[in-house]
């Protein structure tokens, strides 16, 4: 049987369920992600997802290459969408079984907020990191 695990928004407009999710959070610490969520971006990912309520949700164009949405009745943050391959990360927060989920590494550090310091031995990669990282898999930046 394939692990799943179910989240949804604060008023429960949408519901998320996630089959073979990942046991790890990948944090983010970029100034829009910080924006955004108001501190970090945890992103929760899987497999396979199923959206009830999408319609739900509406959904902000951040970059040229990114798109992110909330919920249009609470506004919870939702997922985080990047566009070049659509793949899709979730708002950990939506999930209660991420709670239990470790930290897979934490992106664009060089951005995080001073009272934002995640403690831990986890992978940490720079902003320039990630970019060069996407880059050598054959994504381009404008």
């Amino acid at each position: 049987m394939t692990d799943t695990i179910q989240g949804h928004c604060l008023c429960g407009a949408v519901g998320i369920t996630i089959e073979g999710p990942a046991h790890e959070i990948e944090i983010c610490q970029c100034n829009m992600c910080r924006r955004w969520s108001g501190a970090i971006y945890t992103a929760q990912t899987g497999k396979s997802v199923m959206i009830e309520g999408e319609d739900k949700a509406s959904v902000y164009r951040s970059s040229d290459w990114a798109e992110r949405a909330f919920c249009g009745t609470c506004g919870s943050h939702l997922w985080f969408r990047f566009l070049p391959t659509g793949n899709r990360s979730f708002s950990a927060g939506l999930f209660d079984a991420a709670a239990s989920h470790t930290i897979e590494k934490e992106i664009f550090v060089d951005e995080a907020a001073d009272w934002c310091r995640i403690q831990g031995d986890h992978p940490r990669q720079t902003g320039a990191e990630v970019i060069a990282e996407a880059e050598a898999a054959g994504f381009t930046f404008d």
